[in-house]
C-alpha cells in the first residue's frame, strides 16, 4: 500500500483572464518550476499545473498563481471581487510580465486594491532570501528595453500578497532548455532558483 504521503498534498495554477491577452504564455514553464522546488525545497507539489478563471470558486484551492502573457487583461467587477477576496483569505499571486503587460495589468490590480500601490522590494527583503539569495535582488533573464530587472509587490497589513517580476521574464527562464537558444543554463538556473524563492516565500511568510 502505498503511503497518503508520497501523493502531491497540493496543486499550483496558472490564472486565466478575458482581454485577448495570451494567459496561456509560457507552457512548459510552471512544470519545470514545480519539478525544481519538489527536487530542492522538498515540496510535494502535483507535477502539472492547474489552469483557473479569475472569477472562479476553484481559485481558493491554490495556494500560489502565476498571471502572465504579453498583451491585454481584464477582470470585470465580479472577477475583481473574487480574487481580492483570494488574496486577503491567504493566497499568493505572482505577475511576471512576459514583456507588454505593464499598461494593462497595472489598472486591473488596481480595481482590485485601489487602496495599494506596487512599491519596489529591496534587494534585501526576504524574497530574495529563501534557499537561494540574491543579494542584488530579482535576477535579469530576458532583455526587452535595456531596462534593469525589477520586482514590485503589493503589501497589506505587512503581508505580500502579489509580487510583480518586469523586465526580467522568469517564466521564459523556466521553460524547457532550447526554447530560446540565447538562454544559457546558467540563467535558465537563476531563473528557476527565483522561481523557487517565490513559492518558499508565499507558502511560509
Amino acid at each position: 500500500m502505498v503511503s497518503s504521503f508520497t501523493n502531491p498534498s497540493y496543486k499550483i495554477a496558472k490564472l486565466k483572464y478575458s482581454g485577448g491577452g495570451d494567459w496561456y504564455a509560457n507552457r512548459t514553464a510552471l512544470p519545470n518550476l514545480i519539478a525544481f522546488c519538489n527536487q530542492n525545497l522538498g515540496t510535494n507539489i502535483s507535477p502539472q499545473e492547474a489552469t483557473v478563471e479569475v472569477g472562479s470558486d476553484e481559485l481558493f484551492n491554490y495556494p500560489f498563481v502565476y498571471l502572465t502573457g504579453h498583451g491585454n487583461v481584464v477582470f470585470n467587477a465580479q472577477e475583481t471581487a473574487n480574487l481580492r477576496k483570494y488574496l486577503l483569505a491567504g493566497g499568493f499571486l505572482h505577475i511576471d510580465d512576459n514583456y507588454g503587460l505593464d499598461q494593462f495589468i497595472r489598472p486591473q490590480m488596481k480595481k482590485v486594491f485601489p487602496e495599494l500601490d506596487f512599491v519596489e522590494l529591496p534587494p534585501n527583503h526576504a524574497i530574495y532570501q529563501q534557499k537561494f539569495s540574491f543579494p542584488k535582488g530579482i535576477p535579469k533573464i530576458h532583455e526587452h528595453d535595456g531596462k534593469r530587472p525589477q520586482g514590485f509587490a503589493l503589501i497589506y497589513k505587512g503581508r505580500v500578497l502579489c509580487y510583480y517580476s518586469y523586465e526580467t521574464d522568469l517564466g521564459n527562464g523556466w521553460e524547457d532548455f532550447g526554447t530560446y537558444p540565447e538562454d544559457t543554463q546558467a540563467t535558465r538556473e537563476k531563473a528557476l532558483k527565483m522561481g523557487a524563492n517565490l513559492i518558499q516565500f508565499a507558502l511560509t511568510q
